[in-house]
């Protein structure tokens, strides 16, 4: 019986070696990054939300944001809700197409 589960054994030690164990570590990284960036938010930090609004940062509290979105018009958003922060073609006032 140990012949015939000792190929599945194997097969799924290699799987898990090339595909799944980096899939984690990967996704680990890419978590702490977010983390990382989430907390170094300050008030001036222009950002997209991950609904694809643009603004620049007011205030930044506990769970919260106030962004600026346009002349006299502001929003207060989650901290989860950021995308991340704007791309270097968009710094320049022209946004993406």
């Amino acid at each position: 019986m140990l012949v015939t589960l000792a190929p599945w054994i194997l097969i799924f030690g290699i799987f898990y070696l090339l595909i799944i164990r980096p899939q984690q570590k990967k996704q680990k990284q890419a978590q702490t990054e977010r983390e990382r960036m989430l907390n170094s938010l300050k008030p001036g930090d222009k950002i997209v939300t991950s609904g694809g609004i643009y603004g620049t940062i007011v205030s930044v509290r506990e769970n919260t944001v106030r962004l600026n979105i346009a002349q006299s018009v502001s929003i207060e958003l989650q901290r989860s809700a950021i995308g991340g922060p704007q791309s270097a073609e968009t710094k320049d006032g022209e946004q993406a197409k």
